[in-house]
């Protein structure tokens, strides 16, 4: 019997074989590691669209937004573009799987939705001509790299 690198037999534990699988890593791996958020949202005897709605609510609202923005309402668009960045790092956050909405590890995936999410919806609310929001250095800093 030869065993993998890496791998240490136990013997004696108690096990009917007489080895113990070991806890340590392996130094060689033969296959990758499924991501965090790789199950699905419902149960699989609900159809595939229903299984992936939070990030179907996050595309429509996108969708909603850029369509608004090509109609000329580009402050709205951007603004239910922002939102809904921010709602998907609110789903990523309080939701225990959000299927296809996870790529990354819960964490970064939070924080890269909520940046994107407020940095959209602070250049919206910034928007000329009549911002919603007054920043008081934003003009000077403009007027000094654009020239």
């Amino acid at each position: 019997m030869r065993a993998e690198p890496g791998a240490e037999h136990v013997t004696g534990s108690g096990s009917a074989s007489g080895a113990a699988k070991s806890r340590r890593f392996p130094s060689i791996t033969r296959d990758t590691a499924r991501p965090e958020g790789s199950g699905r949202a419902v149960p699989g005897a609900v159809s595939t669209p229903a299984r992936q709605w939070p990030m179907l609510s996050v595309l429509a609202a996108t969708a909603v937004g850029l369509l608004a923005t090509a109609l000329g309402q580009a402050r709205f668009g951007c603004l239910v573009i922002g939102v809904a960045l921010i709602a998907a790092s609110v789903l990523r956050r309080v939701l225990p799987s959000v299927g296809m909405l996870a790529v990354r590890s819960r964490f970064t995936d939070m924080i890269t939705y909520g940046v994107l999410g407020v940095a959209i919806t602070l250049l919206a609310l910034v928007m000329e001509p009549r911002p919603l929001l007054e920043i008081p250095f934003l003009e000077s800093a403009v007027r000094f790299t654009v020239r």
